[in-house]
Parts: structure tokens; sequence; C-alpha cells
């Protein structure tokens, strides 16, 4: 198993009307204990359950050495650091390149699971007021990730994530990306990423359907707000 990883910060917010929109991505530092459930932090929230939260996208996590590509691609004049993708996890060492579909990991008294990589949405645009952000994102896989709650109980940042467990013949969330949103209807690569039984029900069913169908659905609601 790898080393443990120590976070940076640990986040979490409230729904309030920002950036146009009602929305919890800006959210705040917390060094306090608090209860993991399977469905989040004690005290987090989410605007639209449908699309965020729930058990299998119970956590956030964003690395924070992405911040640094965003500057140099965007420039400095924007605050670019945690928790401006919304995340309830800051670390640095881990990235999409090095962290595994259904990793596990121990946290506190919580065990989590790594369950799908982020799907970037128009809410990002909006949030950094940037024309088609979440495509830049998503073209590039810098997307972060989701967990699953194994385990629930008390966190905190003092708290390392300690990877207890590993699938064989994971795929790095990097690959995952690069087959779900960059060769989004090659048979063999859709087969091989159904093969993977850590991967969230949703994104399966996602797969279901482009084999079905031989067909992409429409990514412009959720990538730009409209259809």
């Amino acid at each position: 198993m790898e080393p443990v990883t120590f976070l940076n910060a640990v986040f979490r917010g409230k729904v309030a009307h920002r950036y146009g929109m009602d929305t919890a991505i800006d959210k705040m530092p917390t060094t306090e204990r608090i209860y993991l459930s399977e469905t989040g932090l004690a005290g987090d929230e989410c605007a639209e359950k449908r699309f965020h939260g729930g058990t299998e996208r119970a956590l956030h996590q964003y690395p924070a050495e992405h911040y640094a590509y965003w500057r140099e691609k965007y420039g400095i004049e924007k605050n670019w650091q945690a928790p401006g993708m919304g995340e309830n996890l800051s670390t640095e060492g881990m990235t999409e390149d090095t962290v595994c579909l259904g990793d596990r990991y121990q946290w506190g008294e919580a065990i989590i699971e790594v369950s799908q990589p982020r799907s970037p949405c128009f809410k990002l645009n909006q949030r950094w007021n940037i024309e088609k952000f979440s495509v830049d994102m998503q073209d590039i896989s810098r997307c972060g990730w989701l967990y699953r709650v194994i385990q629930p109980g008390y966190v905190s940042v003092s708290d390392p994530l300690k990877l207890i467990a590993r699938e064989p013949n994971t795929m790095t969330l990097r690959e995952v990306c690069d087959i779900y949103f960059g060769d989004p209807l090659n048979r063999d690569a859709l087969l091989r990423l159904k093969a993977q039984s850590k991967l969230s029900q949703s994104w399966t069913r996602t797969l279901d359907k482009r084999l079905e169908t031989n067909e992409l659905e429409n990514w412009n609601f959720r990538l730009l707000g409209h259809a």
C-alpha cells in the first residue's frame, strides 16, 4: 500500500445564491471533528441532489496542485486555490494519474472508496466566469474524483488518508476519463471500463446505454447549461 497522505484542508458549505445560481460550491474550511455519513459530511449541502451528492458522490476531492495549471492558463487575477472547485478534500500528491477506481482509504473512523471521476458541469463556468471552463477541465482530465462511504464515522483534517485496499486490474482515474470522456464510443474500451466493478452505478448505466445504442449522450446541458 502507498504511504498515507495528509490533508491540506477539509471544506463544507451551505446552499446560497452565488454567481447567478443556487449553489454550495463556496465552501469553508473546518478543523473540527465531523461525522461522515453515507451521504457526506455533516453540515455540507448540495443544491441539485439529482446531479450532486448521494451515496456514490458523498465526497469530492480535488488535487491542490492543479490550481497552478489553471493559474498559468487563465491568469493570476483569479484566486486559484482550494476550494474553488467545490471540493471537500484538498491534498497534494494524489492525482488522477496515481489514484485508481475503487481505491479504499481509512480516514479517521471512516472508510471511503473512489467511485468515479467528477463530471465537470456548467456551474464551474459560472463560478469562475470563464466560458467553457468545464470543457477545458474535461478535455485534460483534471476533474478530481468522488467517493462512496463504506464505513461512516468521525473524521477531521488532522486524520490522514491511508490507502488500505486496491482492486486487482483496476484503472487509474486518468484511464477512466480517457475512455469515458476522450473515446466515448470505443466499444472495446467501454467494455473494459464496464468490467470495473467499483464504477458508480450512474456511470455504469451510461456505459450500458452507449453500448446498446452506439450513440453519445448530449453533454451540452451538463457542460454549458443549455441544450
